[in-house]
């Protein structure tokens, strides 16, 4: 009887182990297929780099009231995920050299280098670093951070995705492009005069643009 019994807990503890392992092993196997749709998806997301010399980073401030002045940033880099079959899955991270800003006119220029506006020296770069790309009604938007002068604010951009298309030169693009205005004194960016007529020579409202070539890498 007693060595009955040993063989039913000997049988027991074997049964346990088999049906343990199984189910290690079918863990594993679900753990490896997981990886493998992640490592799948991965793979259909498409890596950009932004494409400079075919794209535009401006900007337009209203001066002495009656008037608009243009301008730009020229040196920028940035790179773009985007996967037009799921928008979850888009990053995009941009770095502008603030010194680069460029409105045709240097004595404005070096003005808006200096303490008064961008402080160049101090806060050499402007960042935007993505959070959602997402549809909202029958367009899109652009949920992100912008950082200048280490101020940081959360914007929502209204942008139209163009592409992924194969260009005759083997590359594969999409464009991005968007509008958005704010209120230059958020950042940190606050030089102002008053006009006799309680205007500001320079508005605090500035028209962001953008206009976005990327190339798949």
């Amino acid at each position: 009887m007693l060595e009955l019994t040993k063989k039913k807990w000997l049988l027991s503890i074997v049964l346990l182990a088999f049906v343990s392992s199984f189910a290690v092993a079918a863990e594993m196997e679900e753990a490896e297929n997981a990886e493998a749709v992640v490592e799948e998806m991965a793979d259909e997301v498409g890596h950009f780099d932004i494409d400079v010399g075919h794209s535009t980073i401006g900007f337009a401030v209203k001066h002495l009231q009656v008037g608009t002045t243009r301008g730009s940033f020229t040196d920028y880099t940035g790179k773009i995920a985007y996967d037009p079959e799921d928008l979850s899955l888009f990053s995009a991270d941009v770095t502008i050299q603030t010194a680069s800003i460029d409105t045709k006119v240097e004595a404005r220029d070096k003005h808006l280098k200096s303490g008064d506006f961008f402080e160049v020296e101090k806060y050499p770069t402007i960042t935007f670093k993505s959070n959602r790309l997402e549809k909202r009604g029958e367009g899109m938007v652009l949920v992100g951070d912008l950082t200048i002068k280490e101020v940081t604010k959360t914007l929502t951009v209204p942008v139209t995705v163009s592409g992924p298309v194969n260009s005759p030169f083997g590359a594969t693009v999409i464009g991005l492009a968007g509008q958005i205005a704010i209120n230059r004194q958020d950042f940190g960016v606050s030089w102002s005069k008053t006009m006799d007529n309680g205007g500001l020579v320079v508005d605090d409202m500035v028209d962001i643009n953008f206009e976005i070539e990327a190339q798949m890498k």
